[in-house]
């Protein structure tokens, strides 16, 4: 997806869609840096909204472990594209994307890093970078990317 804001459309070409992500990226910089100088506080502070906002996601399930989410993935069926986020059991920075393609369970690590002072998120060694998980899982559920395929259903937590 181009988020330039200039048009909206689908980017099916991984190329153009990992340029797409840059150019945003580097807008969001420009922006962000700008908001800086005016004395506003960083996106990505501890204490802003941004760092949190994930928790509220039905995709989100915080502290569980790398079995249960086998067993909640399991529960609502193995389609492709079923995925679900958690905190990392290995790394407390770090976040996971367990998703199921052709009924098997993957796991992939969210890593965050740092460019020129801004903390960001990526599942691809920094080749792709994201300011929080919301704009990771968009941004997934409409390119394929790394991933074996795009994320198409959240994995819920069913009250019964």
């Amino acid at each position: 997806m181009d988020f330039s804001g200039r048009i909206g459309r689908v980017i099916d070409n991984p190329v153009e869609a990992q340029s797409a992500a840059m150019e945003e990226g580097h807008a969001w910089r420009k922006r962000s840096q700008r908001m800086n100088i005016l004395g506003s506080p960083s996106p990505l502070h501890p204490s802003s909204l941004s760092g949190v906002i994930h928790r509220t996601q039905l995709w989100f399930h915080s502290r569980i472990s790398r079995e249960e989410s086998h067993k909640m993935i399991h529960q609502q069926g193995r389609v492709d594209g079923m995925f679900l986020l958690r905190d990392s059991q290995s790394n407390p920075k770090a976040f996971v994307l367990t998703m199921c393609h052709h009924q098997k369970i993957k796991h992939f690590q969210i890593l965050p890093c740092e460019e020129d002072g801004q903390m960001f998120l990526s599942l691809d060694d920094a080749a792709t970078k994201f300011t929080d998980l919301i704009q990771l899982v968009e941004f997934y559920m409409l390119n394929r990317g790394v991933l074996p395929c795009k994320l198409k259903h959240p994995c819920t937590t069913v009250a019964l």
